[in-house]
């Protein structure tokens, strides 16, 4: 609202900051739980680190689950405490209700109504539910469009309005060709996946299945590499090819570009880190595979070059490098 009411176009004199939800390892502070990962200066060194000699740390299985259930928001973080088997899925349906409320319908019909005077919050709404269905992949606004009885130009204008609120964000297709970049589609994920569940009001057990497991595993994933990425001010993309070939996202630093491939479990295939390699063979050494309970490998040290990861030390690594940035963008030392 400030930027948009202003006379005054403010370069030079103002400076944005993005403020994402909690990180895990920033959950994990918070209950007193934390771990020291060292941050070097790029992703990429902080996960060859990591990989080649893993820190010792608890079971964080138990964390994570409810980190992925209940979002980056501390009052339902710390809410609750130690959940029994039948009191879970009561609390988590407790703790949709009250995003619900307080994230989707309060910006959907108070925040963006306010800040962009827009006359159809109605419609604005059921474009959030159309996105929560189409998490992790990619968009299609036509046809989006055409579902919802909207014009091409309303889809692209909403869409930046659940952007500017911090609901939704899109990573476009990596390539060397900037044109391409832009003109080939976008991957739609939400802020905090928890906002989605709650926007669609899921089963407060999604764990439980397998489709919506893996969604949720690679929007936490994309989310916390949205957050590095913010506060870095460098790009996020993924990559897909001839619809052969994908990989959910690529870390642009300049000096370190990175691709992640995010799954269920290690049988997960790598088949799209493999194809980028060869189409781009910056990647042949930086490319890792993402998923809980896996080993840890150093990219390189493998037959095929790509090293792994699993869910809960790549969000440590994530986290421990958004920190760091954010303290440099605030030029304050830890």
């Amino acid at each position: 609202m400030l930027r948009n009411q202003s006379h005054e176009s403010g370069v030079g004199r103002w400076d944005q900051l993005y403020l994402p939800p909690y990180s895990f390892p920033e959950y994990l502070d918070l209950l007193g739980n934390g771990l020291d990962i060292p941050a070097e200066a790029t992703l990429n060194e902080s996960l060859r680190a990591v990989a080649s000699d893993p820190p010792v740390r608890p079971d964080l299985q138990p964390a994570l689950r409810r980190f992925l259930l209940t979002g980056g928001f501390p009052e339902l973080l710390l809410a609750g405490g130690e959940l029994g088997a039948g009191e879970e899925s009561d609390f988590f349906l407790q703790a949709q209700g009250r995003l619900r409320d307080g994230a989707v319908i309060r910006a959907i019909y108070q925040d963006i109504p306010q800040a962009f005077g827009i006359d159809n919050p109605m419609l604005l709404e059921r474009l959030l539910y159309s996105l929560g269905g189409q998490i992790t992949g990619v968009l299609s606004p036509s046809k989006i469009a055409g579902a919802l009885g909207m014009s091409a130009p309303t889809f692209d204008k909403y869409l930046s309005y659940l952007e500017q609120a911090f609901l939704v964000f899109t990573t476009t297709n990596y390539g060397r060709v900037e044109l391409n970049v832009q003109k080939r589609g976008r991957k739609l994920y939400f802020v905090d996946g928890a906002v989605r569940n709650a926007a669609l009001q899921r089963d407060p057990q999604p764990l439980a299945n397998p489709e919506e497991y893996g969604l949720l595993l690679e929007n936490v994933v994309a989310s916390h590499l949205h957050a590095l990425a913010q506060l870095r001010q460098v790009r996020l993309h993924h990559w897909r090819e001839d619809n052969l070939a994908e990989v959910d996202m690529i870390l642009e630093e300049p000096s370190a570009p990175l691709a992640i491939e995010v799954g269920r479990g290690a049988g997960h295939h790598r088949r799209g880190l493999t194809a980028l390699a060869e189409r781009h063979g910056v990647f042949e050494r930086d490319r890792y595979f993402v998923a809980p309970v896996i080993a840890s490998t150093p990219a390189g040290a493998t037959g095929d070059g790509i090293g792994s990861v699993p869910l809960d030390l790549f969000l440590l690594v994530v986290g421990a490098q958004a920190q760091s940035a954010l303290r440099v963008r605030l030029g304050v030392s830890r």
